[in-house]
C-alpha cells in the first residue's frame, strides 16, 4: 500500500513535459523568426544604401548647336571700285553707246560729245601757233643778220639787243601759242568718254542732244560705273564685340534676295576707333 502514490506521479509529469516542450519550440521559433527578420531588414536596408550610393543620370544624346557668341547684325554693300562719270568739257551728247546694265572694259568709249565752240577755239590756236612761228623765223632771221653786221661794226649794239630781244619775245609767244593749242587738242580728246575700269554701267543720265556742261554739279553724273568682281560690305559693330573683330577673321553672309544662301566673307579693315556717338566699330568685309 505504501508504493501506490509513487508509481503515479510519472503520470502526473507527463502533461508538463509537454507543456513544457511546446513552450520551448514555441520560444526557439519565436527567436528564429525575430533573428530572419532582423537579416532580412538589414539585407533591404545595406541594399538601399548601395542603391543610395549609385548616383543617378539623366543621358542625351549630342547634337549641333548654334554659336554661344553669335552676332547678326545689318551690313552696307558697295562694289569695290564705283565711279560717277563726270563731262570734262562743253558741248552736246552726240551719241552714247552702252546702257544700265552693259559691262564694259576699261577705256571702252561710252558717248561722244558735240564740242562746236572748242573745235573754233582749236582752229584759232593752230592759226595763232602758225603766226607764231613766222613771227619767231622772221625775229631770228632778222637777229641773226644784225649779229653780223654788228661783228663789222655796222650797227650800234643798241640796235643789235634790239633785233636779240625782238627774237627772244617771238619765241616766248610761239611757246605761250603751242602751249595753248596742246591743252585745246587735250580739250578736245574730252569729246569722247571712255570707261576707267572694268565693270558694269549701273546709271546713265543723259541723252542725245542734251547740254553737258563740264564739272561735278550736284547729279551732273553721266554715267556711274561699278566694278563688282569683288564686294566691300561695311558693318557697324557695338563697342562690347569690338574687341574681338581682327582682321582676316571669316564671317557669314546673307543677302535678302538669296534667302537660305550663305557666303564667307573676310575682315579687310576696321576703323580702329569706336564712332562717338553710336559707340560702334566700322568694320570693312570683303567677298568675291
Amino acid at each position: 500500500m505504501s508504493d501506490s502514490p509513487s508509481a503515479e506521479e510519472p503520470g502526473r509529469d507527463l502533461p508538463l513535459r509537454r507543456y513544457a516542450l511546446i513552450a520551448l519550440g514555441v520560444a526557439v521559433l519565436l527567436a528564429v523568426w525575430g533573428i530572419a527578420s532582423r537579416l532580412i531588414a538589414r539585407n533591404a536596408l545595406e541594399h538601399e544604401a548601395a542603391s543610395a550610393a549609385i548616383p543617378t543620370v539623366a543621358t542625351v544624346r549630342p547634337q549641333h548647336g548654334p554659336a554661344a557668341d553669335t552676332l547678326v547684325l545689318p551690313g552696307t554693300v558697295q562694289a569695290f571700285y564705283e565711279a560717277p562719270i563726270y563731262a570734262r568739257t562743253n558741248g552736246y551728247l552726240k551719241a552714247w553707246y552702252t546702257d544700265i546694265g552693259a559691262s564694259v572694259k576699261k577705256g571702252e568709249l561710252l558717248e561722244e560729245i558735240e564740242t562746236p565752240e572748242v573745235d573754233q577755239e582749236l582752229r584759232q590756236a593752230e592759226a595763232d601757233l602758225a603766226t607764231a612761228q613766222a613771227n619767231y623765223q622772221l625775229a631770228r632771221t632778222t637777229n641773226e643778220r644784225w649779229q653780223g653786221l654788228l661783228a663789222t661794226q655796222s650797227v650800234s649794239q643798241q640796235d643789235a639787243d634790239q633785233r636779240a630781244g625782238d627774237a627772244a619775245a617771238k619765241s616766248a609767244a610761239r611757246q605761250s601759242a603751242a602751249a595753248n593749242l596742246a591743252r585745246l587738242r587735250e580739250l578736245e580728246s574730252f569729246k569722247r568718254v571712255v570707261a576707267p575700269f572694268d565693270g558694269v554701267v549701273t546709271q546713265r543720265n543723259t541723252d542725245v542732244g542734251a547740254l553737258i556742261n563740264a564739272g561735278q554739279s550736284p547729279g551732273s553724273a553721266l554715267f556711274r560705273v561699278a566694278d563688282t568682281h569683288r564686294l566691300r560690305i561695311y558693318v557697324s559693330v557695338p563697342q562690347p564685340y569690338a574687341a574681338a573683330i581682327a582682321t582676316g577673321a571669316s564671317a557669314q553672309l546673307e543677302f535678302a534676295d538669296h534667302p537660305g544662301k550663305h557666303y564667307t566673307a573676310a575682315v579687310a579693315s576696321t576703323a580702329h576707333a569706336l564712332d562717338a556717338t553710336s559707340r560702334t566699330l566700322q568694320v570693312e568685309l570683303q567677298i568675291d
